[in-house]
């Protein structure tokens, strides 16, 4: 028996909440992971410096530093952990010495990315489950209607 369309329109639906809330949780834990693996790499060949701040952000911080062999690094990506920042202001960095543009702010460490990235994942289940909550019924209720005998008439 063929579904009605509408079915079809819901499932779909829920599968695409579904599949949205599992892609945020999944990038979440990733974006944790790949801190933790920034951190080791820096951690492994750890060089430090005073850095000034160029510019301040909650999400992007430029500074500027110069390592004990003279160059000047100015990372594209800016530093790692960059809240509480104010441009001008002079802060002690870690850096990976053979990557120089891998640089985070001194004492802090991935740890810091924990707590966002569960709220995120926190928010989307708290979106995606009563969502799908409703899609269900909804889907339950089409199901139940096509099921009662109809009346003749």
């Amino acid at each position: 028996m063929r579904q009605v369309p509408q079915a079809d329109g819901l499932r779909r639906a829920r599968m695409g909440i579904l599949i949205t809330a599992v892609a945020i949780s999944v990038l979440m834990v990733l974006l944790v992971f790949a801190a933790w693996r920034d951190d080791y790499l820096i951690s492994s060949d750890k060089g430090m410096a005073t850095a000034e701040v160029l510019s301040a952000g909650r999400l992007r911080s430029a500074v500027m530093y110069v390592t004990p062999d003279g160059e000047t690094h100015n990372p594209k990506v800016g530093v790692l952990y960059p809240t509480n920042l104010t441009a001008n202001e002079r802060i002690r960095v870690e850096y990976s010495r053979s990557d120089p543009d891998l640089v985070r702010v001194e004492g802090r460490d991935a740890s810091v990315a924990i707590l966002p990235a569960l709220s995120v994942i926190v928010v989307a289940w708290l979106l995606a489950i009563p969502a799908l909550w409703a899609l269900l019924r909804a889907d339950r209720r089409k199901t139940l209607t096509r099921s009662l005998p109809q009346p003749q008439g």
